[in-house]
């Protein structure tokens, strides 16, 4: 087979450094556009994004030209200087170190977007640490639960 053919979804989230609230709704549109672009530039597709103000969602098709660890850490570092020079020299934005990467099925992609697309519903009635607590249950990821919000 001369071609290479590739589906590869990932449903990605990671919070604020030590999750703060400090995603204001002032810079979060803007904050969405410029990960979409970082996204694009590294040949990958933003398929949806949302969050609140202490994390952030993304559903990628991923390009096979780069491991998900190089695009997070373009993504993060890239995203915290744009918000650190545009919008908040007062103070430090920066998101935490780790982040959670799960593989999504064409067969759940709609369902995934959907959820995404509706955080702020859906912390109304669960915390960020229950939700990320309920992916790693749900993609049988061991943790330890002493050391998993440091």
């Amino acid at each position: 087979m001369g071609h290479t053919y590739s589906s590869l979804h990932y449903h990605f989230i990671w919070s604020t450094k030590d999750r703060e609230s400090i995603i204001k709704p002032i810079f979060q549109k803007r904050l969405y556009e410029y990960i979409g672009a970082i996204i694009t530039k590294e040949k990958c597709n933003l398929i949806s994004v949302g969050g609140i103000s202490d994390h952030i969602h993304l559903l990628v098709r991923m390009s096979t030209q780069y491991p998900v660890s190089d695009l997070i850490r373009r993504v993060k570092a890239n995203s915290s200087k744009f918000i650190n020079q545009i919008f908040n020299p007062q103070i430090k934005f920066s998101w935490q170190s780790g982040y959670g990467a799960f593989a999504v099925s064409m067969s759940k992609l709609v369902a995934v977007q959907n959820y995404i697309e509706n955080q702020e519903a859906h912390h109304k009635v669960n915390s960020f640490e229950d939700e990320f607590r309920s992916f790693l249950d749900k993609h049988a990821i061991k943790y330890d639960k002493n050391f998993l919000f440091q």
